[in-house]
C-alpha cells in the first residue's frame, strides 16, 4: 500500500483508472449470463425460465447489497470492501465450473455473484468520486458509469466467440482468474482517502482541511438508519421508482435477453455479441457526455430525455429487421442512454441527502434499480417460455420507460428541505 502518492493531486486519476478497471470487469461478469444462457441450455438441458430465475436472484442481490456496501465502505474502508467483493466474485465463478444442477447455478451465479458484485457497483463509484474529487464530479461519475459499457464493449464479443467455439467453461475460467488478479491491484494502489496518500482531493484548495472521517455503527444499522431518514422524502420515492424502471429496461431485459432474442430471429451469437458491443461503444459516449451535462444542466430534464428515448427505442425493437443493419438504429439510440441516467440520479441524491448520507441513499435507490432488473430478467424469460416470443416483454418495458420520463419531471417540485440536507443546496441544482 503506497504511503505517499506520486503525481500529487493527479493521483486521483490513477485511482479513477483503478476504479474504472474494477467496474469494467464487474460489468463483464454481470453480463456473462447473457452470453452463456444458450450454452448452458445446450449443455444441461435447462430452460430459459430456470436460467433466468438464477440471473434474477443475482440481479436482485446485486442491488440489495448496495446500501450495506456503501455503509461498509464508511465503516470498514473502501479498499477492504472492494478487495473482499472481488475475491468473492473469483470464488463464485470458479466454483460454477463444477456445477451440474440448477441449484448450483443459483448459488454461484445467483447468490454468491449477486452479493459480490453488489460491493463493486455504482455505490462504489458514488463513494469514490465524493472522496477523491471536488471539481467535475458529474463528469467523473459519468466516466466511471461508462465502465459498465466498456465491460460489454471489451468482453462480450470475445466471450461470445469463445462460448460458441469452446463452450462455456473457458469463459467462466478467465472471468475467475481476472477477478482474482484485481485483488492485489486494489490492495496495493487504492488509498482509502486522499489524506492517506498525503494529498488533497482533485479540485480542493490546498490547505483546506480534509473532510472528517465519519465513524458510525455497523453497516446494517447504518444503512437502515439512513433509509429511515430518506424514506420520509418524496423525492427518494421518485428517484427509486424511476431508477426501478432503469433496471427494468437495461440489465434485466436487454443485457440478459438480447442475445437470446437475436438468436430467436436467426442471428448468430457472435454477431449478436457484436451488436451488444456496438451498444456498449455508444453507451460509453452517451454516459460520459451525460456526466458532463449533469455538471451544467437540470438533472430532471436530462432524466426525462433519457427515459423517453429509451422507451421509444424498446417499443421499436420487436418490429425491427433483425439483421445487423436493421438493428443498428436501435443500437445507436438505446446505447447512447443505456446507463446515462446514473450521473443525474447520483447528483439529485447527493443534493437532497448530503454528501455523507447521499451515497447510502443512492444505494437504496440503486436497490430499486436491481429489483426492476430482477423482475425483467425473470418476467422476460417466463414470457418467452410461455408464448415463444419476447414481444410483450419489450413493449411493456418501453411503456414503463415513457411513464418514468414523466415522473422524473416531478423530482424536487414539492417540499424538498430536510433537516440533514446541506444548507443552501437545491435538489435540482
Amino acid at each position: 500500500m503506497i504511503r505517499t502518492a506520486p503525481f500529487g493531486q493527479r493521483y486521483a486519476f490513477v485511482v479513477l483508472a483503478i476504479a474504472f478497471v474494477c467496474l469494467m470487469a464487474t460489468a463483464a461478469l454481470r453480463s456473462a449470463p447473457g452470453v452463456l444462457m444458450i450454452p448452458w441450455q445446450k449443455a444441461f438441458g435447462w430452460d430459459r425460465g430456470t436460467i433466468s430465475a438464477a440471473v434474477a436472484i443475482g440481479l436482485f442481490l446485486y442491488g440489495m447489497v448496495g446500501p450495506f456496501a456503501a455503509a461498509a465502505m464508511q465503516n470498514f474502508g473502501l479498499r477492504r470492501t472492494m478487495a473482499a467483493a472481488l475475491g468473492l466474485m473469483a470464488l463464485a465463478t470458479g466454483l460454477s465450473l463444477f456445477m451440474t444442477e440448477p441449484w448450483q447455478l443459483v448459488v454461484t451465479w445467483g447468490v454468491m455473484s449477486g452479493l459480490a458484485t453488489g460491493g463493486v457497483a455504482m455505490v462504489f463509484a458514488a463513494t469514490l468520486v465524493n472522496r477523491w474529487f471536488v471539481a467535475h464530479r458529474g463528469l467523473m461519475t459519468g466516466i466511471l458509469t461508462a465502465s459498465a459499457a466498456a465491460g460489454s464493449l471489451v468482453f462480450l464479443p470475445p466471450m461470445a466467440a469463445v462460448a460458441s467455439s469452446d463452450g462455456w467453461r473457458p469463459v467462466v475460467l478467465w472471468l475467475a482468474v481476472g477477478m482474482g488478479a484485481l485483488v492485489p491491484l486494489v490492495l496495493l494502489f487504492l488509498p482509502e482517502r486522499p489524506a492517506n496518500a498525503g494529498i488533497e482531493a482533485w479540485g480542493a484548495i490546498p490547505g483546506d482541511p480534509p473532510p472528517a472521517e465519519h465513524r458510525r455503527g455497523d453497516p446494517i444499522s447504518t444503512a437502515f438508519a439512513v433509509l429511515g431518514r430518506v424514506a420520509k422524502h418524496r423525492d427518494f420515492w421518485l428517484l427509486s421508482s424511476t431508477f426501478f424502471v432503469c433496471g427494468l429496461t437495461t440489465s434485466g431485459l436487454v443485457a440478459t435477453h438480447m442475445i437470446a432474442l437475436c438468436s430467436d430471429h436467426g442471428m448468430a451469437a457472435v454477431a449478436a455479441g457484436g451488436l451488444m458491443a456496438m451498444m456498449g461503444a455508444f453507451n460509453m459516449v452517451g454516459t460520459t457526455a451525460s456526466g458532463w451535462a449533469t455538471d451544467r444542466f437540470d438533472a430532471r430534464i436530462l432524466l426525462f430525455a433519457y427515459y423517453g428515448l429509451r422507451g421509444l427505442s424498446l417499443i421499436y425493437l420487436p418490429y425491427a429487421d433483425f439483421t445487423l443493419y436493421g438493428l443498428s438504429l436501435f443500437a445507436v439510440f438505446y446505447g447512447l442512454d443505456w446507463i446515462a441516467t446514473v450521473p443525474p440520479t447520483i447528483k439529485l441524491a447527493n443534493a437532497a441527502f448530503g454528501e455523507e448520507d447521499g451515497p447510502i441513499a443512492f444505494g437504496w435507490i440503486f436497490a430499486g434499480h436491481q429489483v426492476g432488473s430482477a423482475i425483467a430478467a425473470l418476467m422476460a424469460g417466463v414470457l418467452r417460455t410461455m408464448t415463444g416470443t419476447y414481444l410483450e416483454a419489450f413493449v411493456l418495458a418501453g411503456a414503463a420507460a415513457l411513464i418514468a420520463a414523466g415522473a422524473a419531471l416531478f423530482i424536487g417540485r414539492g417540499p424538498t428541505r430536510l433537516p440533514f440536507s446541506p444548507p443552501g443546496e437545491k435538489v435540482a441544482a
